[in-house]
């Protein structure tokens, strides 16, 4: 076996809080070898991604701070590396890919400027040849159109393709080690499939060593030659992957690999009875003008949504499905009245057209919504009592003294103490502000929840809680749910029926195991062909295909053609 090219041994790293200092890396040992990719995996707070931090010598200082061990990069020692020598290390011998690109890069800088920097800070080429390097890394990380990319700026790109200016920045200088942290959470599972190869290509043909950082068993399994599992800071178990998927040794690890959603593997969902619908929604449209030229007329039209329609009765969920920019999450918008919008919307009966604010008011308690990041869905600056009391406050559903019974009767119905309510959004974990959105969105007693990724920012245990609890509630309260998201195996735990989308329109319909266990559309099956699979002993399915998405954007007086679903089997349509 060749040398590692990454030593750490016995890392220890605190951080500094109100109670005194705390350890969140209790001496961490592991070596990373040219080539190989070793994945990091475990909960929120297990010390992942501060790994990650202090190899790049990005740990927030003085707050946090490296209090023992080494970690070697080739000969180097980088524990005590001054920044100046950090920064002829960073990109041109380790570099590091985040979870989210656009809060990674400058916006106000194009591509090529970006690139081009980065080149040049390094000595990588000369200004003279620096945009042409810049042109060739787009091309290596296969960005469509890439002369074109090169002049845009990061708001500009889908989230796949800032992934991949991440990762053709990070790659500029040719990297003896690659940190990818979380790089694929935030994607959808056709892009995530794309980025997963393109990393593996790249590592195989530059021989790059990757430690890659994510809580997505399925993408470990398929990505991992090594595994160690990390626990408040502590490594827990290490393996190759085959091992610790065939016989995970401690019960940690066990109980992590349980909680993993497989699709395929769902129980069937329960019967309910027939109901009348909660929500009815006809021919919905939902168009956002794009402007241009000196008088800055409407040029084009953006078709977010076009000509959707759908029920959902109480107790059901029906779960949306499809890449970025199909239209799942505007279709939510416009149901709270958002998005501006074209059609019918009727909400246990009651036609939504035309409300101003006044009348949308009783609308918007029967309809809620929960969001992906729970973090950005609370207001720092109140807690979290106050922040689940707000809506009773607005709706006048209650006050005084009663404000607070219901408040903590509604913390205890999601599983957090009463005597959380006096406390901030950032002194609980990922899944417990879920929980507390959860909490502000029951507090109405809503009749239908618009859940939109409401489970994809957190660890599969978590998610598998919040999941538990969404399923409690409502089988407990009749819920309607408009379940979003772009994790297959999640839809098939929660759904009774799937929509899928691509650009706008819906391409099948039908009952859960029908669309997931029968696709009939060449995009659905596109769709699962790209769902990682958690077993590295089974290859992934060979991935399947289609023609160019196209564009949302049309002139104006121009649309796409409006597809027609027919029926394949009772309940079941599909576009022709």
């Amino acid at each position: 076996m060749s040398d590692p090219v990454l030593k750490v041994r016995e890392l220890n790293v605190q951080v500094a809080t109100p109670e005194g200092a705390k350890t969140v890396l209790d001496r961490l040992s592991f070596d990373l070898r040219a080539g190989e990719t070793l994945c990091l995996a475990g909960e929120s707070g297990s010390g992942k991604s501060m790994t990650a931090l202090a190899v790049m010598g990005l740990l927030p200082k003085p707050m946090c701070r490296i209090t023992g061990g080494s970690i070697r990069l080739g000969e180097t020692e980088l524990v005590g590396l001054s920044d100046a020598g950090y920064r002829r290390i960073r990109t041109a011998r380790v570099a590091m890919i985040f979870q989210e690109p656009m809060t990674s890069l400058n916006p106000l800088m194009t591509v090529q400027q970006q690139l081009v920097e980065t080149l040049l800070e390094h000595d990588a080429c000369t200004s003279a040849e620096a945009p042409r390097r810049a042109l060739q890394l787009l091309r290596d990380v296969q960005m469509t159109e890439p002369e074109r990319r090169l002049k845009q700026y990061p708001h500009e790109l889908s989230g796949g393709m800032r992934q991949r200016v991440m990762i053709a920045i990070a790659l500029a200088c040719d990297p003896e080690v690659l940190i990818a942290d979380e790089p694929t959470t935030a994607l959808d599972v056709t892009v995530q499939a794309e980025i997963l190869d393109l990393i593996r290509n790249l590592q195989r043909d530059h021989g790059t060593a990757v430690l890659m950082i994510t809580h997505d068993m399925g993408v470990v399994a398929e990505m991992a030659d090594r595994v160690i599992i990390l626990r408040h800071g502590q490594e827990v178990e290490s393996a190759p992957v085959r091992d610790l998927f065939a016989a995970p040794q401690s019960e940690y690890a066990q109980e992590l690999l349980a909680a993993v959603p497989r699709l395929g593997s769902a129980p069937p969902r329960r019967a309910r009875p027939a109901t009348d619908p909660v929500l009815e929604v006809e021919e919905l449209s939902v168009r956002f003008p794009v402007r241009g030229g000196i008088l800055n007329r409407v040029q084009a039209q953006v078709h977010a949504v076009e000509n959707v329609s759908f029920e959902i009765a109480a107790g059901e969920t029906l779960a949306l499905v499809g890449e970025s920019g199909c239209g799942k999450s505007t279709i939510g918008k416009a149901l709270l009245g958002l998005a501006p919008w074209t059609g019918s919307v009727k909400v246990a009966g009651r036609q939504t057209r035309g409300l101003g604010s006044s009348a949308m008011k009783p609308v918007r308690r029967a309809i809620q919504m929960v969001f992906q990041d729970p973090g950005a869905s609370l207001d720092s600056r109140m807690t979290v009592g106050d922040q689940v009391a707000e809506p009773l406050q607005i709706h006048g559903l209650a006050s005084g003294s009663e404000i607070a019974d219901r408040v903590a009767h509604l913390f205890r119905r999601v599983g957090l103490s009463p005597d959380m309510m006096a406390r901030f959004p950032h002194e609980f974990s990922g899944g417990q502000r879920q929980r507390i959105n959860i909490a502000r969105a029951l507090s109405l007693s809503p009749r239908l929840i618009v859940a939109d990724e409401s489970v994809s920012a957190l660890d599969v245990s978590v998610q598998a809680q919040v999941l538990e609890l969404l399923q409690e509630i409502q089988d407990e309260d009749g819920l309607a749910f408009l379940f979003i998201s772009h994790d297959m195996a999640v839809i098939e735990q929660v759904a009774d029926r799937v929509m899928v989308m691509r650009l706008g329109q819906v391409v099948e319909e039908g009952p859960r195991d029908a669309v997931l266990r029968d696709p009939r559309h060449a995009y659905t099956r596109r769709l699962l062909s790209a769902v990682p699979v958690p077993d590295p002993t089974r290859p992934r399915p060979e991935r399947i295909e289609t023609e160019s998405l196209g564009s949302p954007i049309w002139p104006v007086g121009e649309g796409p053609q409006l597809l027609n679903l027919h029926d394949v089997a009772p309940g079941h349509r599909v576009a022709s």
